[in-house]
């Protein structure tokens, strides 16, 4: 899962090009700039990902791995993350060049799984990992949650977020976990949440209601040293649940284009609100303020 953090975090670079606007016919020379460029930053990116994650470990010929109980899923709830948006940027920069919205959501999934399941398939081919099938199953998941809202809805009224507190169980195994934040960013699991984001007014359709404010539904764990049990005098892993308040931050009004750019690539994480926590490890806890 840290890989596919990885390249979902440095193609958002390129979200710049986008303004979020259609026009009122397609610009082929806008839509050729998405294909090339996307095609040049993703052919980059796994250049990168293999230099950096691959060619240092033993290949293997194609093989399935299970890894459906890793980590409690926080893993999974990653893939999700990082499907649903790479759909949602890739769909807002079709939609830049002013293609019909049908062309929009097909490009955005194709694109989202075929450059995840690639992924996979880099993983097949190495010994340490392996074709996950409930990884591709998150994927899909992902990029449906995005596509099913447009075809239901034409907007998005829930959206997979992320946060990240920094835990203290990285330390004690800084080669898996990370040993600074940057690294802890995407392999430590004990300090990440994944949260689902529900918009009130569109669900509630009450006017007094700001149109970006949110109520979130978080899912994280703790305790968590190795993949699937501790062989390190830890205690017993857990899973955490959270309710909290959140902001949609492309509802906020603004005609400034570079304003809505930066909403678009912030609104990936969720924004620091007060939260209930509950704990499959019978703990209940307030926090005033939760990342």
């Amino acid at each position: 899962m840290k890989k596919t953090i990885f390249i979902f975090f440095f193609l958002f670079s390129i979200i710049s090009a986008a303004q979020n606007q259609v026009n009122d016919s397609i610009n082929y020379c806008k839509r050729n700039t998405v294909l090339i460029g996307q095609g040049i930053l993703t052919a980059t990116a796994m250049i990168g990902l293999y230099d950096l994650w691959y060619k240092d470990f033993e290949q293997s010929s194609f093989h399935f791995k299970d890894d459906s109980q890793h980590w409690l899923q926080m893993d999974k709830a990653g893939h999700l993350h990082s499907a649903y948006h790479l759909t949602r940027l890739s769909a807002d920069l079709m939609a830049w060049s002013g293609t019909t919205k049908k062309t929009q959501l097909i490009y955005g999934a194709l694109y989202a799984q075929t450059f995840l399941t690639t992924v996979e398939i880099f993983d097949a081919f190495s010994k340490n990992w392996g074709f996950s099938l409930t990884d591709f199953g998150a994927n899909l998941l992902g990029t449906g949650l995005y596509v099913s809202q447009e075809l239901i809805w034409q907007e998005q009224r829930i959206i997979p977020k992320y946060s990240f507190m920094q835990s203290e169980f990285a330390r004690n195994r800084p080669d898996v976990l990370g040993n600074n934040l940057s690294q802890q960013l995407l392999k430590d699991y004990n300090g990440q949440t994944y949260w689902l984001s529900f918009n009130l007014k569109s669900f509630l359709k009450q006017d007094k209601i700001p149109a970006f404010l949110n109520i979130a539904i978080g899912y994280g764990a703790e305790n968590m040293l190795t993949a699937t049990k501790n062989n390190f005098g830890t205690e017993q892993r857990y899973r955490q649940f959270y309710l909290s308040f959140d902001i949609d931050l492309q509802r906020i009004p603004t005609n400034k284009q570079w304003l809505k750019t930066i909403f678009s690539l912030l609104n990936v994480i969720k924004v620091p609100f007060p939260t209930l926590e509950l704990s499959t490890n019978n703990v209940v806890k307030w926090h005033w303020i939760y990342f």
